[in-house]
């Protein structure tokens, strides 16, 4: 024994001599275990004490007596289990948590019953010969413990191994005991494979709310589990930092016209957030700068398209579940697929068409369309293609081989089935409405974020709108040379100049709605007759009217973020992306109920103060005078109202979320052969 160990061992003993307990001699730890707390001493750095089945550790193992065996469990848990000082067992704890000296410290100072058993199971863990000697020993003093005390202490066992887990536990140990909860795999549904064929799509190409659902429906899905491709025409405009990085998959010759004219197909490839882009690749069809020319142009064009899109897939080896069109343009795919196609691995997909505008229907002459298309005859009758006898209608033909046709949202569904909303094609769309569905667009909100947005003046979420957008709408007010007013109610119109966007009913209240407390901004083109009539009122009503003639992307977005109103006052709207927008910006939309637009605004409501947006429901420029009056003076004379319905319009779901979900449903409905 080391001259330092018994300066220890007999300054233990001092102290356990001054404090005695009735019944147990203080003196009886001394007594009893000289020898192993020598052992004790020497293996400090055992600091977490072990389960009684890590004694197989040890290089040779015995089998202990009952007693000392329920003392090494007890030993075990003693360091969680609070123990009570000598002198008074009732009402002190000592505490386990401390280091493995401090509590050895302690532990000389216990009853010694406690003492010994926390001896006896750090000699188990580490030597055989101090496990013998402790065996021997505690079978002496273990005779005055109480059996209650060894039961209480077993109870405890599995809250002290819990607490007592830090880095020096077995790696297995910490294994087991990492919770259940974590990084338990989300179990996203049944897999399909879709290929999405479309005229154009963001970043590439986008001249509408078609660019935008062909960009953000297809990454929404990847994130659901669906293997996407997207199919679109390689056109010259897009730009070149897109094609640079565009990969050749390979190209081939296609029979298209019904002479057995061939032309060459080339397959472009680009990958982005999970999503594969395939480009279409023929000069002699996309060397114009712009998407859509005109009809005669047009026409051949997208006859092309559609074929060839699908022979690509063959092509490419690459067999879809579903088969997703969108509009006119790839509106002849269904009617490929149950006909020339059908035969091949493409034609067993199941065929989708959306429509994101009924007005616009690639309808053309009849022999021009069976030429360039080379459909079988059987196609071309008045429940398919043909329409007033010697038209062909390619969007016609789409519908009544589709297995299912969307809208951008529910009522625009129910609404294309009126004369007044059906564009010549609701008697056909009735006899189909069986497999009509609505399902409304959203937008991507990593694209729009106020807070994330670097075109802003001052970024803003929920939180600060209220504070941030005034920043944003000094901004625009300056940066559109209007004058610069914080009182000033500014309203908002970004929009093609078309009759269906309802600026006919603008261009008649613009006089009744401008006062000394409103500015008005409008962003656009179109019709020269609307683009004419806002340039005379920025002339009109110099520093509250401006009227910005083009499209812009960085002035929409400071327009959304600046403005307090945005007007969407549509004749009709399949969906409308502006209304979503605004919310999404802080902006109250102020909309007439149709299509998309009742779909997802609900009208303000005073009395409850609910609702997140301003709407009329006839198309009638009176009504349209009266939502925006409702609008000012709520505005003005109840602000605490109005920026609850900012916040509320903000924190509104307008992403894809919900929406891909129903269309994964729908996939998965379509195919349920897996």
């Amino acid at each position: 024994m080391s001259k330092k160990t018994v300066q220890k061992s007999k300054k233990r003993t001092t102290r356990t001599n001054k404090k005695r307990t009735t019944g147990v001699k203080a003196n009886t730890v001394v007594k009893s275990t000289p020898v192993t707390s020598e052992k004790v001493t020497e293996v400090k750095p055992v600091e977490v004490p072990k389960k009684v089945d890590t004694v197989e550790s040890t290089p040779k193992t015995t089998v202990q007596p009952k007693e000392t065996s329920e003392k090494v469990v007890a030993a075990e848990s003693a360091p969680a289990v609070k123990t009570a000082p000598a002198k008074k067992a009732t009402t002190k704890k000592a505490t386990a948590a401390k280091s493995t000296t401090a509590t050895s410290k302690k532990t000389a100072t216990a009853k010694s019953k406690t003492t010994t058993e926390k001896v006896a199971a750090k000699t188990t863990s580490t030597k055989k010969t101090a496990s013998t000697k402790k065996a021997t020993t505690k079978k002496t003093t273990t005779a005055k413990s109480t059996t209650a005390t060894s039961k209480k202490t077993t109870t405890a066992k599995p809250k002290s191994i819990k607490s007592e887990t830090p880095a020096e536990a077995k790696p297995t140990e910490v294994i087991q005991e990492v919770p259940v909860e974590k990084s338990q795999p989300i179990d996203l549904g049944p897999r399909r494979s879709v290929a999405f064929i479309g005229s154009e799509c963001y970043p590439f190409v986008k001249t509408g709310g078609l660019g935008d659902v062909m960009s953000a429906l297809p990454k929404s899905l990847a994130k659901l589990n669906m293997d996407v491709k997207v199919i679109i025409p390689r056109y010259k405009c897009i730009p070149q930092k897109f094609q640079e990085k565009m990969e050749y998959k390979g190209s081939f010759y296609m029979d298209l016209c019904a002479d057995g004219k061939q032309y060459y197909v080339g397959i472009m490839e680009y990958q982005e957030d999970g999503v594969v882009y395939d480009f279409i690749d023929n000069d002699e069809f996309f060397s114009w700068g712009n998407p859509y020319t005109n009809l005669i142009d047009d026409i051949p064009k997208f006859c092309y398209f559609s074929k060839a899109a699908l022979a690509a897939l063959n092509y490419l080896n690459w067999t879809p579940d579903i088969v997703h069109c969108h509009d006119w343009q790839a509106a002849l795919v269904p009617l490929y697929l149950r006909t020339t196609f059908k035969d091949t691995n493409v034609g067993r997909a199941g065929a989708i068409l959306t429509i994101h505008n009924l007005r616009f229907q690639g309808v053309y002459d009849r022999k021009t369309i069976q030429y360039w298309s080379d459909l079988p005859d059987y196609v071309f009758n008045k429940d398919c293609m043909t329409q007033n006898w010697l038209d062909a209608n390619m969007l016609k033909g789409g519908i009544t081989y589709s297995n299912v046709v969307t809208t951008v949202s529910n009522t625009y569904a129910g609404e294309i089935q009126t004369e007044e909303y059906g564009e010549g094609l609701e008697e056909h769309l009735r006899y189909h409405s069986s497999k009509i569905l609505g399902i409304v667009n959203g937008i991507d909100t990593d694209i729009w974020n106020p807070a994330t947005d670097k075109l802003l003046a001052a970024q803003y979420d929920s939180q600060s709108v209220i504070k941030n957008k005034k920043a944003n709408k000094k901004a625009l007010q300056e940066s559109l040379g209007l004058e610069v007013d914080d009182h000033k109610i500014v309203i908002g119109l970004i929009s093609r100049l078309t009759n269906q966007k309802g600026l006919d009913l603008v261009n008649d209240v613009i006089p009744s709605i401008m006062d000394e407390h409103t500015q008005v901004v409008v962003l656009g083109t179109g019709d020269t007759m609307y683009e004419d009539a806002f340039r005379y009122y920025e002339n009109k009503y110099k520093g509250n009217f401006c009227a910005y003639i083009a499209y812009n992307e960085n002035v929409a977005h400071n327009i959304y973020a600046g403005c307090d109103a945005l007007l969407v006052p549509s004749r009709f709207e399949p969906c409308g992306l502006t209304q979503l927008i605004s919310m999404r910006y802080g902006s109250i939309p102020i909309v007439r109920e149709t299509g998309g637009l009742k779909d997802t605004v609900q009208p303000y409501n005073l009395f409850d103060n609910t609702g997140n947006g301003f709407t009329f429901d006839r198309y009638e420029s009176g009504l349209l005078y009266d939502a925006i009056n409702r609008a000012k003076t709520l505005y003005f004379e109840n602000r605490k109202y109005w920026d609850e319905m900012v916040v509320r319009d903000m924190n509104k779901d307008v992403s894809w979320q919900q929406s891909a979900k129903q269309y994964k449903d729908m996939y998965v409905e379509l195919t349920p052969k897996y």
